[in-house]
């Protein structure tokens, strides 16, 4: 696999110290498994003008809160990612793409995270990636125009920055990775795939203050226990989140008229 960079720019890297150190994803992320991936953070603060000491400044027409300043975010992308990256300067549209979390973005789900690896994460991929991390009020709109390729939201509430956000996109993004979960088939059966919560999960003891496994679960057929584990994540789907319990009844309606 040809190395894939990854850069973030961030008023605070030393939030990302657990993620690119910890847990299956930090591995991945962190060159354990060797996969190829580069993780750069970039201090945006680091690219102010010396006579301006900050990174944000009042709005303009005004209001509450600051706005970043889309020169201080030019100079960190231009200086601290193209430059250090060995980009063009002229063409680097061709070689990397700008992701911002925020709250006008296509919102998050499996399936975009789905499609968001298969399209920038795979090892055929060629583009190497950015995320900027806005705070404060959100970043100047001028930035936006002329560096932003996609935008993504986490969701209709906010957060005090892009960090993470950030973390959350890579996550549930890299999982979808050959490699990068030790189980390949752990993906296949979590929940939203197929647009079903997961099935209840049990292990030892089998029996916990009066409540005992399932007793399927301990037959060994696997026909059963594939069965049960089918109509426990409908039931659960169903009554936990309708939303989605009608898109799966929906895809299946789908997969009947095809057949």
């Amino acid at each position: 696999m040809s190395d894939k960079h990854i850069w973030i720019l961030t008023l605070f890297p030393e939030m990302f110290e657990g993620f690119l150190n910890k847990g299956l994803i930090g591995a991945a992320l962190s060159g354990q498994k060797a996969l190829g991936y580069n993780v750069h953070l970039v201090q945006i603060r680091d690219h102010a003008p010396k006579e301006y000491k900050g990174v944000d400044d009042a709005p303009f027409g005004g209001g509450p809160g600051m706005v970043m300043r889309a020169d201080v975010l030019k100079n960190a992308f231009l200086d601290g990612i193209v430059t250090v990256g060995g980009y063009s300067r002229d063409d680097f549209k061709n070689q990397l793409k700008v992701f911002l979390a925020g709250p006008r973005g296509r919102k998050w789900n499996s399936e975009c995270a789905k499609q968001f690896s298969m399209q920038f994460l795979m090892p055929e991929t060629s583009y190497d990636l950015v995320f900027i991390c806005g705070r404060y009020e959100g970043i100047d709109e001028r930035f936006i125009q002329t560096y932003i390729d996609f935008e993504f939201s986490l969701g209709d509430f906010i957060l005090s920055g892009g960090e993470l956000a950030v973390m959350a996109f890579l996550d549930s993004s890299l999982r979808h990775v050959p490699h990068v979960l030790g189980n390949a088939d752990s993906v296949v059966a979590e929940s939203f795939e197929d647009d079903l919560l997961e099935q209840p999960q049990y292990t030892r003891p089998r029996e916990f203050e009066g409540i005992i496994v399932p007793e399927v679960l301990l037959s060994g057929h696997h026909e059963r226990v594939a069965q049960w584990q089918l109509e426990q994540r409908v039931q659960i789907t169903r009554k936990q989140r309708p939303d989605l319990f009608q898109k799966y009844i929906q895809s299946q309606s789908y997969r009947g008229t095809k057949k």
